[in-house]
This record gives C-alpha cells, sequence and structure tokens, in this order.
C-alpha cells in the first residue's frame, strides 16, 4: 500500500515545540492548533497581543515591468492602481466566475508585488500567475525560504516597534505596508491581519525570525494556534476557504463584491461571468446566525425555517467574547435579512438563532 504523503513542518516547528504546541494536520502542513488553550489565546489577541505563525501561506513575489498588468489579469480587484506600500484583498476566479482562492496582494514598489494566498491553494495560485507571466515579468515562490508571522492585538504595533527598537513601522496605516531592516535582513511588515484585530503580518528569512519569535515571547505575547485564529475570524465574520467560499459560491454571493473591479475596462479571468452574476441579482448570500439558546453550531448543521431545511451552516463555533454560538449559512435572500428568526439543527436537537448584523464583533476603529 503507498504511504500517505508526510506532512511539512514549519520552520520553527522546534521553537514551538518549545512554547508549548499541539500541532495538527492543516492543509498539508503539521500547524500549531493550541498553546495554553484556543479561548486562552483568543482573549490574549483581544485584550493585548498574541502572535501566529502562518508560514503555511503561500508567499510569491511578483517583479519586473509587466508584474501589475500580468496580475491584473489574473486577480479581481484593480491592482496594478495600487500606489506601492498599499495592498488589497482580491480573488482568484475562474472564467466561469467560480472563486478559486481568496488573497492580498501588496505592491511593494512600482515593478515589485508580493500575493499572499491560501495554503490549500498554494499550488492553483503560482500555477495561474507563472502562466500569465510574459517575458517581462518574473516568479519567486519564497514559501520555503521565509517565514510569516501574524502579530495581532490592540498592542501590537507597540509591541513591534519595542522589538524592533524604532517607531517607523507605527507610520504603517491600515492596508499599508513596508519593508525594514532586520537583524541583517529585510523584514516585511503589514498592517493586514485575520482576526477582525488591529496588527502586522510579517514575513522574513527563516533565521532572523527565529530570533524575532523568541523576542515577541520573551516581550509577553502569546503564542496561539490555528484554533484561535479560526474562532477570532469567525467573530469578525471574514470568510474561510473551503468552508464560506469556495468554487460553488460567488462573490456577490458572499459579501465580496469590494474585491472586484469592474469599472476600470481591465479584462481578467472570469469578468464576463461575474458583470453577468452582478446583473442576474442574488438568490442567497452569506449570512450571519447567532444562536440564542445552548448548544454549538458547526460547520455542516441543518438550517431550518419554517419546519423545512433552508440551508446548511458554512461555519460555527462558540464566541469567546460574546458567550454563545455564532456561524454563518448561505440563505434565501428573503431569509438573510437582520432579525430573521430560524432553528439549527445541532446532532438532532433544534437550537435556536436569530440573523444579526454582520460582523459579530467588530474592534475599535484604527488610525
Amino acid at each position: 500500500m503507498p504511504s500517505a504523503t508526510p506532512l511539512r513542518s514549519l520552520a520553527l516547528a522546534g521553537l514551538h515545540r518549545d512554547l508549548g504546541a499541539r500541532f495538527a494536520p492543516f492543509a498539508g502542513w503539521a500547524m500549531p492548533l493550541q498553546y495554553s488553550g484556543i479561548i486562552n489565546e483568543h482573549k490574549a489577541v483581544r485584550s493585548r497581543a498574541g502572535v501566529f505563525d502562518v508560514s503555511h501561506m503561500g508567499r510569491l513575489y511578483v517583479t519586473g515591468p509587466g508584474a501589475a498588468s500580468a496580475l491584473r489579469s489574473v486577480l479581481t480587484y484593480k491592482v496594478d492602481r495600487l500606489a506601492p506600500g498599499e495592498a488589497h484583498y482580491a480573488l482568484l476566479c475562474d472564467e466561469d466566475g467560480s472563486i478559486l482562492d481568496d488573497l492580498f496582494a501588496y505592491r511593494l514598489e512600482d515593478e515589485r508585488f508580493l500575493v499572499v494566498n491560501n495554503a490549500a491553494n498554494a499550488d492553483v495560485g503560482r500555477e495561474r500567475i507563472e502562466a500569465i507571466l510574459g517575458s517581462d515579468a518574473a516568479l519567486d515562490d519564497r514559501q520555503t525560504t521565509t517565514v510569516m508571522l501574524a502579530l495581532q492585538g490592540p498592542d501590537a504595533r507597540d509591541i513591534l516597534a519595542g522589538v524592533l527598537g524604532s517607531r517607523e513601522v507605527l507610520d504603517i496605516k491600515p492596508r499599508r505596508c513596508g519593508e525594514f531592516s532586520y537583524d541583517g535582513s529585510t523584514l516585511f511588515a503589514a498592517r493586514t491581519g485575520y482576526t477582525g484585530e488591529d496588527g502586522f503580518e510579517l514575513v522574513l528569512p527563516n533565521e532572523p525570525a527565529l530570533k524575532l519569535l523568541r523576542q515577541l515571547a520573551d516581550a509577553g505575547v502569546t503564542p496561539c494556534g490555528l484554533g484561535a485564529r479560526d474562532t477570532l475570524r469567525l467573530e469578525a465574520a471574514l470568510p474561510l476557504y473551503g468552508a464560506d467560499i469556495d468554487a460553488t459560491t460567488t462573490p456577490w454571493e458572499a459579501g465580496l463584491g469590494f474585491a472586484v473591479t469592474l469599472d476600470d475596462g481591465a479584462e481578467f479571468a472570469g469578468r464576463a461571468a461575474l458583470t453577468a452574476s452582478k446583473e442576474a441579482g442574488l438568490d442567497r448570500k452569506l449570512a450571519c446566525l447567532k444562536a440564542t439558546g445552548r448548544g454549538i453550531m458547526r460547520a455542516g448543521c441543518p438550517v431550518l425555517h419554517g419546519g423545512q431545511t433552508r440551508a446548511s451552516m458554512s461555519s460555527g463555533g462558540f464566541s469567546p467574547m460574546l458567550g454563545i454560538s455564532i456561524g454563518m449559512a448561505y440563505l434565501q435572500t428573503g431569509l438573510a435579512d437582520v432579525g430573521t428568526e430560524l432553528e439549527v439543527d445541532v446532532r438532532g436537537k433544534h437550537l435556536n438563532a436569530t440573523v444579526v448584523p454582520r460582523p459579530f464583533y467588530r474592534r475599535k476603529k484604527a488610525t
């Protein structure tokens, strides 16, 4: 019998073990699931700061005079209009408008971009981008030679400035990025994240990253795993590829229209199909559900209205900040209105739930 494909290891796996990580498989990687406990890690991010190793994510550097136009031809957002230092969420779609992946594009310089995409789709993104590059652009895949850390929380900015010994990083505005010198190497810092909190996503070579993670831990930053990452992103109603969005969903249904540019005249994969689906209107949309009783809604739980199953949960779990179960589901447009009362079948028990505004949790606006 053929052996199973071995899991890939993080470059800093040894340090994570020293910090108390419990590992679990995710998208082909052995990833820290939790350290001190999911709820403790979740609350640390909401109250002070936590750090995640997200090096399983793809990191593609696209450079050259043709980099901007090439990326625009494959991504839904007008990334060619970004100024150096700007970043934006975008989608990678097929010609039929289905979502193949969601990602962030960062413009570092006029002719240099960083594209960060999901671990499960890293190969798909690289192959799609490589296929459209001409002789005036090149791709450099740095997933194995760099580490990516997400430092998140209300104190993340001040902590990072202290560790770097410079307050220059504090000048980065939300959804902006910059590069800094750290330990003889280049540190990429972007004021973005996947937790609903302020903070940074950081990319740097493997050896300096080991030092940086140790410094952050010594500064009192809580190491966090995938468990807390999922509860945090769910409270912020941020979609997870493979659960809330996939090849069966459109950006309009998922509430991701801000990631699609149709008014700049640029051609990109899926443009015609997305234009048609937008003009046709919505039959369903992703809605936020909050339980009104005890029980935990999970992905796959049937959602009922009037005694009939209408949908299934795409994501679900317990909200440490709200103290109740929350989740998301694609509902018919009439049922997706805020205030609609529903039932969710949780292992045979009907749990009452209500459609609520998106997101479930919102931090104070960043400056």
